[in-house]
C-alpha cells in the first residue's frame, strides 16, 4: 500500500521520526531552502501533519495545505497550533493529554524541594569548596516544606496530580482556576492574588496562550511575598519574566523553580546569575518512559484517523 503523505513539523523524538518513517511517506519542512515557497508550491501534496507542542503549526502553514485532513501533537499544549484555523476547516488535532501527568507533577514537587532546600545552591556550594572552608552548619537555613500551604493555578489533570503527591507532604492545598471545579476535594480560590498572599509555594500548571499571558504579573508576586515560592511547569509565557526577575533580585518573592521560560531555549542572563532560582530545561516530561508513551500516541492518533476517521486523544 502507497504510504499517505506526511509532513513532519519541528524536531521530534528520533524513535517517534523513525515510527512515522515506516508508515507514512514523511517530509521534514525545516529541509527546504524556504519553508513558505515549498509549502506554497507543494502544500497540496500533503493529507497529514506531526508537530509537537514547542513548534506547533500556524494558520498559514494550514491555509497553505488545502489537502490536509489531520494534524498530530507531540505534547498537551496546543497554544502554538492554530485552532482556529483548524476548527474551520474541521482538521482535528491530535495531542498527548494523560500521559505525562506523573512526571510533570514530579518535577513540580522536585522543583518545591530544590527552591525551598536550597539543593543545587548547596550542591555548588560543596563542590565550590566553601563548605570545607567555613566549616559545619555554614549554609544558610532553607523552607520546611512538609505542612506547609500549596497553591495551584490550574486543576486540569496535571494539577489534580501535583495535589495528590503533595498530601504525601501533609500540605494544605487550595486552587485556582477561571471555575470552580466541581468534584475537586480542595478548596477554590476565585483571586488569584489571594492564592498568591495565602500559599508558601505557588505552583503554576495552567493553559498557555493570549488567555493566561502574563496572568502571574507583579500584583501576583507581590501577593506571594519575601518568603514564599513560585513554581512553574506550565508555559513560560504565562509568567511575566521581566517581573519575576525584579521580584527575586528585589528578594520580594523567596525565590523560584522554572522549567519553561518565555523564550526557549534562551534563558536571561539575569535569571542565571541568581542564586534564589532553579532553571530547568522544559524537562517536566523528559523521562523515557514518558515520552516513548507520547510518541506512540501521535502515531496512534494518525493511525486511527486514516483506518477510523477519529482520534484516541483529540484537543477541542
Amino acid at each position: 500500500m502507497e504510504k499517505r503523505p506526511l509532513l513532519q513539523i519541528g524536531n521530534l523524538l528520533p524513535a517517534l521520526e523513525e515510527g512515522l518513517r515506516e508508515r507514512y511517506a514523511v517530509t521534514r519542512l525545516e529541509n527546504a531552502a524556504d519553508p513558505v515557497v515549498f509549502l506554497n508550491a507543494h502544500g497540496g501534496e500533503f493529507v497529514g501533519v506531526a508537530t509537537s507542542a514547542l513548534v506547533g503549526i500556524s494558520a498559514e502553514q494550514i491555509a497553505a495545505m488545502p489537502n490536509l485532513q489531520v494534524i498530530s501533537c507531540f505534547g498537551v499544549g496546543v497554544d502554538k497550533i492554530a485552532m482556529s484555523a483548524a476548527r474551520a476547516r474541521n482538521i482535528p488535532v491530535g495531542y498527548t493529554p494523560d500521559i505525562l501527568n506523573d512526571c510533570v507533577a514530579d518535577t513540580a514537587i522536585a522543583l518545591i524541594l530544590d527552591v525551598a532546600r536550597a539543593t543545587p545552591e548547596a550542591d555548588r556550594y560543596v563542590r565550590s569548596g566553601l563548605w570545607a572552608e567555613r566549616g559545619p552548619n555554614s549554609f544558610h537555613l532553607g523552607r520546611k516544606v512538609s505542612g506547609a500551604r500549596l497553591g495551584i493555578v490550574g486543576l486540569g489533570r496535571i494539577g489534580r496530580t501535583i495535589a495528590r503527591r503533595a498530601l504525601g507532604f501533609d500540605m494544605d492545598i487550595r486552587y485556582h482556576a477561571r471555575h470552580p471545579v466541581p468534584d475537586a476535594p480542595w478548596d477554590y480560590e476565585p483571586s488569584l492574588p489571594d492564592l498568591a498572599r495565602w500559599a508558601d509555594f505557588l505552583v503554576v500548571i495552567t493553559a498557555g496562550g493570549p488567555g493566561t499571558r502574563h496572568l502571574i504579573n507583579d500584583e501576583v508576586l507581590d501577593a506571594l511575598g519575601p518568603r514564599s515560592f513560585l513554581i512553574n511547569v506550565a508555559r513560560g509565557s504565562v509568567v511575566d519574566e521581566q517581573a519575576l526577575i525584579r521580584a527575586l533580585i528585589e528578594k520580594r518573592i523567596g525565590g523560584a523553580g522554572l522549567d519553561v521560560f518565555e523564550n526557549e531555549p534562551f534563558v536571561p542572563e539575569t535569571l542565571l546569575a541568581l542564586d534564589n532560582v532553579v532553571l530547568l530545561p522544559h524537562i517536566a516530561s523528559a523521562t523515557e518512559e514518558t515520552r516513548l508513551a507520547m510518541a506512540r500516541r501521535v502515531i496512534d492518533n494518525l493511525d486511527l484517523f486514516f483506518a477510523e476517521g477519529r482520534l484516541l486523544s483529540e484537543a477541542s
